[in-house]
């Protein structure tokens, strides 16, 4: 594995990859910000009217999933064009849109112009979240990209605690809405480095028949690049199924549904936990003081478990770390019913960070690295696409748990459930095949037999 080609020796190819990694990562924090930082203000808009109406428990819930289920058509959305009009454009649009309506919901004063709001914003944060993973797949060195793409994609997890953190800041009352108007920021902050900054990827511009303007984009940023057998694009369209298409194929139609499984697992879980968590431990007779406390740890401890697992998955393969972490959610999850001292729970609800929310960093990793180049966006996207339906369903869940008057204890009996599925699901990934190199993409030959995730690694 310690070849030329997996090493990232070019200065300007180890300065691309740090303005990429950086750029992708800041937009991944407002991200998770903006989809967590909802729940933070959920006790304020239950408990006063005044905010945006009377909310109950059920109708907070469908608030939360409102978001997520603009996360999902975003994502699809970024999916079915991403591969088409490439990475750049997408990221650039996202970063726009996201930020406008982010700081539009800052000012809304009623349910419904609050949920519309939340939509919109979630369109945004779908196509971001289903494009940097593909982005990074595409410039990291191949024995590095679950690294690269834990730390991009750890991005989500630390946008929750700097939403925790500013919450527990932010003043009583219309405080929430300050909250809101600081997602606005990349617009004016994030985005005018990534016009400058962030190159289109050469491997999807050779992969789209343009070869031409990828050797042109590979000499400036560094990323080395085969030896390819130049046709039109129009020949290769004609020859190679792209994006969605390419997802529907023998190749990779069953592994996409289970990734989509898993990913929707990982969600669910992250978003009940990261909506209803402080409600819930409220409820168990903590403060609001300690109930952001434990969305804090929860997240810190998703960051810190996330980046430790990518390190494994890339000497071991991500398929096995990701099961592991979903037992510890289960296990974690189980054991916070039991009536332990606060610095246990403090512990169990890190161990349930990684197990869900670095979870699901895994998964976004593994998917970018299991499709290849024409495949790639359409492929992380329909695992953040499809998963979202388990997005969606966490609040929803969480919701319909608190409204039902169940205790805390039944509500982590169900989470810890919905890990033990995430486990099995996981199991039945099958290997990944290698991907065809652009010469062989090009000229129609058909795909190398079945390999292990390492060796698909070693091909690309």
């Amino acid at each position: 594995m310690n070849t030329p080609q997996l090493r990232t020796t070019d200065p300007r190819h180890r300065a691309t990859l740090r303005w990429i990694v950086a750029i992708t990562a800041i937009t991944l924090v407002f991200d998770g910000y903006d989809l967590v930082v909802y729940g933070t203000v959920v006790p304020v808009l239950l408990r006063d009217p005044s905010q945006i109406g009377h909310l109950t428990p059920a109708q907070a819930g469908a608030l939360g999933s409102y978001a997520l289920i603009g996360v999902m058509i975003g994502a699809l959305i970024a999916g079915a064009v991403g591969d088409h009009i490439g990475r750049r454009r997408v990221m650039l649009g996202g970063i726009a849109w996201f930020s406008i309506a982010m700081g539009l919901s800052a000012f809304a004063t009623d349910m419904t112009v609050f949920g519309v709001l939340r939509f919109l914003t979630g369109i945004g944060v779908g196509a971001l979240v289903a494009t940097a993973g593909a982005l990074i797949a595409e410039f990291a060195p191949p024995h590095r990209r679950n690294t690269y793409n834990a730390i991009v994609y750890s991005g989500v997890p630390a946008g929750g605690v700097l939403a925790a953190l500013l919450a527990l800041l932010a003043p009583g009352g219309d405080g929430w809405r300050l909250l809101f108007l600081f997602g606005a920021t990349p617009l004016v902050l994030l985005l005018p480095f990534a016009v400058l900054r962030l190159p289109e990827s050469p491997k999807w511009l050779l992969a789209r028949g343009d070869a031409v303007r990828a050797r042109d984009v590979a000499h400036r940023t560094g990323v080395p690049l085969p030896d390819v057998v130049e046709t039109t694009p129009d020949e290769n369209e004609k020859k190679a199924k792209v994006g969605y298409a390419a997802l529907a194929t023998r190749r990779y139609a069953w592994a996409t549904l289970l990734l989509g499984l898993m990913s929707c697992s990982g969600l669910l879980l992250t978003y009940a936990l990261n909506t209803w968590l402080p409600e819930i431990m409220g409820q168990s007779g903590f403060g609001k003081s300690y109930a952001l406390l434990f969305l804090l740890t929860l997240n810190g401890g998703a960051i810190v478990g996330g980046l430790i697992a990518s390190r494994s998955a890339d000497r071991l393969g991500p398929r096995p770390v990701i099961a592991t972490t979903f037992v510890l959610a289960a296990v974690s999850l189980g054991l916070l019913t039991f009536g332990l001292p606060l610095g246990v729970l403090l512990a169990l609800i890190a161990t349930a960070g990684v197990g869900t929310i670095g979870t699901q960093v895994l998964i976004y990793g593994f998917v970018s690295t299991y499709y290849d180049t024409v495949a790639r966006a359409a492929g992380v996207a329909w695992c953040a696409g499809f998963g979202r339906l388990g997005g969606i369903g966490g609040p929803l869940v969480g919701g319909a748990l608190m409204s039902s008057g169940l205790s805390p204890r039944d509500a982590f009996h169900v989470f810890a459930g919905v890990a033990v599925l995430g486990t099995l699901v996981t199991c039945l990934v099958p290997r990944q095949a290698p991907e065809p190199s652009p010469s062989t993409a090009a000229t129609g030959a058909p795909a190398s037999p079945a390999a292990d995730g390492a060796s698909v690694l070693a091909h690309e």
